[in-house]
């Protein structure tokens, strides 16, 4: 009985593989259908799959996952995952900033939720590429938000180009918090999209502080293009969920490091 038990969990799961490797993505109530088992069960699936690395979990199922090498997902797919884990840290990001101050706010659903917390600040300015952070700033009367321009990438809604490159040149910030879609401790940060990759290392370029902020599923992954190496990040902002072998690597090479 036992060994039937497990059989059919695993032909269950390897069939969940298969349709998220055909749709991209997966949900908890059709899968409960489709196997005739309970919500519960498929939860169960989904975490030990993501644990091995297979997909990523999202409120109501999974995304797929590309291994090693992190995807350039939708903004609207991106804000599903790991939301507890971003709302906290962009709560302790945003407590990081001082009143009067300029900063940047990078693109993505993380530094996002540090634009959430910003609207008991005075006379600070934000600069920001990302369309989705601008349209929570203009709620708050005493932040001055700058947009140095671009064209779109409507999977980011973030602004770049050579345009907002010789834009942001021409300024000079506080601290910019970059947003992450993989970070290697040892090696640095990354994101899926060359351009961005471009307007990011500018960013860091011209600010006085640089504070990464990532969750913990977002670590000793990689993608397309290097943002910076390690030596040119401050703090990092991340949830509980890193490894104390990761927050040594860290520390140990002079970066701050907050759990939120």
């Amino acid at each position: 009985m036992e060994g039937s038990l497990k059989k059919s969990t695993v032909d269950r799961r390897e069939k969940i593989l298969k349709l998220l490797a055909e749709n991209g993505k997966v949900y908890v109530h059709e899968l409960s259908g489709l196997f005739k088992v309970s919500e519960v069960t498929i939860r169960n699936d989904l975490d030990q799959l993501e644990k091995k690395n297979h997909l990523i979990r999202a409120r109501g199922g999974a995304l797929k996952l590309d291994r090693q090498v992190s995807l350039d997902f939708n903004l609207s797919d991106k804000h599903k995952l790991h939301f507890a884990e971003k709302s906290r840290i962009g709560k302790k990001a945003a407590s990081l900033i001082r009143d009067s101050e300029t900063i940047i706010l990078d693109s993505g659903t993380t530094t996002a939720e540090i634009a959430k917390n910003l609207s008991s600040y005075k006379n600070l300015s934000v600069i920001t590429n990302a369309i989705n952070i601008v349209n929570i700033l203009v709620q708050y009367p005493s932040i001055n938000v700058i947009i140095p321009g671009g064209y779109l990438r409507k999977n980011s809604l973030s602004l770049v180009g050579p345009f907002a490159a010789k834009n942001f040149k021409s300024l000079y910030v506080d601290k910019v918090f970059i947003g992450v879609d993989g970070f290697d401790p040892v090696l640095g940060a990354f994101t899926p999209n060359i351009e961005e990759a471009h307007l990011n290392e500018i960013m860091i370029d011209i600010a006085k502080e640089v504070i990464l902020v990532a969750d913990s599923s977002k670590f000793n992954r990689r993608s397309l293009s290097l943002i910076c190496p390690v030596s040119s990040i401050n703090t990092v902002v991340t949830d509980d969920g890193l490894s104390d072998k990761d927050k040594k690597k860290l520390e140990d090479s002079g970066v701050k490091v907050l759990i939120a």
